[in-house]
């Protein structure tokens, strides 16, 4: 560990979640790179709280021992290894681009299966059959969400879960510790770079793994959904190759000015001293490099290999472009289907858990000069701004 203070420490980190278990096979230790990248990241960049380093040991130390948990159920269930995973639809686009309505609005066809949160965090064994929103698991996540919410009403009001909601997948590869979601809620600049450059395939091995795991008693298309997959189409469908790719579009204006919002709200819960400017220029940092992967995607397996949704469009009639999207992939689009997300739409209007008002000013950005940034992309796509 590279750190002149002391801090986290991944071997310990390691030693604690095997002992908490009792268990020692993490399935691949090719993920503990990442782990270490990491752990060195946080101990010199992230300028954590003495609180928070407290929360992300016990938290690097949970993500650990659920994976050993899910190593130890598959050794003991190998037989759920031979289940295909068939098909599995990801969604994806720029962070605050409507992936979360889309997942939702799918999640409500009765055919589909999504990754709900609490199985992100308490994975093995897999629920029994018709408990998902009912299992211990499932009511104590809910009860910590509950009492979350008390205390930071403005996380949800930017983006809301339930424990039984669709979340992102990105957290069936936090246990690999290849997942942008650690980037985003600590400054760690140098797990960053790492992550950028590194290999996925660990993650979406393990990914696969997780899900043949929680589909033993709960079956369903598989219907997932991460921002953060143009990073890494390639390895998505190296490990999924028969993948139905989903991208959604909005203002770039409007993404960016969202997203530094969630970053640096977030980002405060750990450490006392964070910089919005350097928020502003980590996430345009990401957002080029995803657009720029996707793109290399598309010209490499055709510019119909992901099927577009814009944000507008889909608010106007998310109905509709859910017809669209089911004709794309030869999809029955059914009574119950649409009952589903009818229901769903009516249960959840938008402000829902409150209004989420943001500043580009406060990130050292305004309108045009991220209209102009991003100007390549929004006339590739034909994607609508607002000045």
């Amino acid at each position: 560990m590279t750190t002149d203070t002391i801090g986290l420490d991944a071997d310990a980190l390691v030693a604690a979640a095997r002992a908490q278990t009792g268990l020692t096979d993490l399935g691949d230790d090719a993920i503990l790179e990442g782990l270490d990248v990491l752990v060195d990241a946080i101990n010199r960049e992230a300028n954590l709280t003495e609180a928070a380093q407290g929360r992300w040991a016990q938290q690097l130390t949970a993500t650990l021992a659920n994976r050993l948990q899910v190593e130890d159920w598959l050794a003991r269930h190998p037989d759920l290894l031979d289940a295909p995973v068939e098909k599995p639809m990801f969604v994806f686009g720029l962070p605050r681009t409507g992936t979360t309505l889309t997942i939702n609005l799918l999640n409500a066809d009765p055919a589909r299966r999504s990754f709900l949160r609490w199985e992100a965090f308490n994975s093995a064994p897999p629920a029994a059959a018709g408990t998902l929103s009912s299992d211990p698991r499932y009511v104590a996540e809910q009860a910590r969400l509950d009492m979350s919410l008390k205390y930071a009403p403005h996380i949800s009001a930017i983006h809301h879960e339930d424990a039984d909601s669709p979340t992102e997948c990105q957290f069936a590869m936090a246990p690999s510790f290849c997942a942008q979601y650690y980037d985003s809620v600590l400054h760690v600049p140098s797990y960053q770079k790492w992550l950028f450059a590194t290999s996925y395939l660990p993650a979406f091995r393990y990914h696969k793994r997780l899900l043949q795991l929680l589909q033993a008693e709960n079956g369903g298309r598989w219907t997932l959904k991460n921002p953060w997959h143009p990073l890494f189409l390639d390895d998505l469908t190296t490990v999924y190759p028969d993948a139905q790719l989903v991208m959604t579009h909005r203002d770039p204006a409007d993404v960016v000015g969202s997203a530094c919002s969630l970053v640096y709200q977030v980002r405060k819960m750990f450490s006392a001293d964070v910089d919005p400017i350097e928020v502003g220029r980590s996430q345009l940092r990401t957002f080029d490099l995803m657009i720029e992967r996707m793109l290399t995607y598309r010209e490499k397996h055709g510019q119909d290999a992901i099927h577009d949704i814009q944000y507008d469009d889909q608010l106007r009639d998310p109905i509709g472009e859910m017809r669209k999207l089911y004709a794309r992939f030869d999809e029955p689009f059914t009574a119950e289907a649409e009952a589903g997300m009818t229901a769903m739409l009516a249960a959840n209007p938008q402000g829902k858990h409150g209004k989420h008002s943001y500043d580009l000013a406060d990130y050292g950005l305004d309108r045009a000069q991220i209209h102009a940034h991003f100007k390549a992309y929004t006339d590739r796509f034909s994607i609508p701004v607002k000045a």
